[in-house]
């Protein structure tokens, strides 16, 4: 398999409008295909610091196993599962071993894209959404109290937007010794649009209104990045917000296909 080096991609952070610093973290290595984004918990700067470890460390990592370029390599969910599993324990033994960082965790959501395939991975309620010819999806499950609720049909997803649980997540980088992740592969096709996002996007933001900003800026991503973020405060703000959007490069015909084309086109208007 062949990294992809060719993805069209933008990204955005901010504090938001209410809180005094930014506990969210991303990072794009455009050799590797990757796209990685972390919302971080603990409290005063702990928070900060568990999600910077966690998009450097899982980015080193890759780039240590895969080293520079276009890499063939065969087991990219093999790859991606350790680099999570070591990020955790270092998280883990850095917050037993320093008080000002005991408790402190991180979600996780990444891309890694390859051919005509990418594997994805997440812990916690950080999203990854996809728009694939005018259809929009969350291709993630929050890993949070509110999302069990939600299963167990204790609340409906209507009333789950106004749900004061909604912040609670089960799972998260560094909070245990061990952790429980999801990985999977997926497929992926020209033109496909792929948005990485903390809660901070779509507490604010319902999915409506995310995908009517992706359909209608799909031309210009830094514009789109920008304009999400800017939702987000402008509905209130109230968390930080992070999103990285990764375009797949729409399929460009041959010499030959444009001929061909161009000839049935003549010969149509001419019946």
């Amino acid at each position: 398999m062949k990294l992809r080096t060719d993805l069209h991609i933008a990204s955005a952070t901010d504090k938001g409008a209410v809180r005094n610093f930014n506990e969210d973290s991303i990072a794009v290595n455009q050799e590797l295909g990757l796209i990685v984004l972390a919302d971080g918990m603990g409290g005063y700067k702990a928070g900060d610091v568990a999600s910077n470890m966690a998009t450097s460390l899982i980015v080193d990592e890759l780039q240590s196993k895969l080293g520079r370029g276009s890499l063939l390599y065969a087991e990219p969910q093999k790859l991606i599962q350790e680099a999570l599993e070591k990020t955790n324990q270092l998280i883990f033994r850095t917050a037993k071993a320093e008080e000002k960082y005991q408790g402190m965790g991180t979600t996780v959501v990444l891309m890694q894209f390859y051919d005509s395939r990418a594997t994805i991975a997440h812990v916690g309620d950080s999203r990854l959404y996809r728009w694939r010819n005018g259809y929009f999806e969350l291709l993630t499950r929050d890993h949070s109290l509110l999302q069990e609720q939600v299963a167990l049909g204790m609340i409906s997803f209507t009333d789950a937007r106004y749900s004061h649980n909604r912040n609670l997540v089960t799972r998260a980088l560094g909070t245990d010794a061990e952790v429980d992740m999801e990985i999977r592969e997926i497929d992926v096709q020209p033109g496909d649009l792929y948005l990485l996002c903390s809660d901070g996007l779509n507490d604010m933001v319902d999915d409506f209104n995310i995908e009517l900003a992706m359909n209608e800026l799909q031309g210009n991503l830094p514009l789109m990045a920008r304009q999400l973020v800017l939702m987000a405060n402008d509905n209130g703000g109230h968390d930080n917000v992070s999103v990285i959007i990764a375009q797949v490069p729409a399929a460009t015909p041959s010499g030959s296909g444009l001929i061909n084309a161009l000839f049935n086109w003549l010969k149509r208007i001419g019946s």
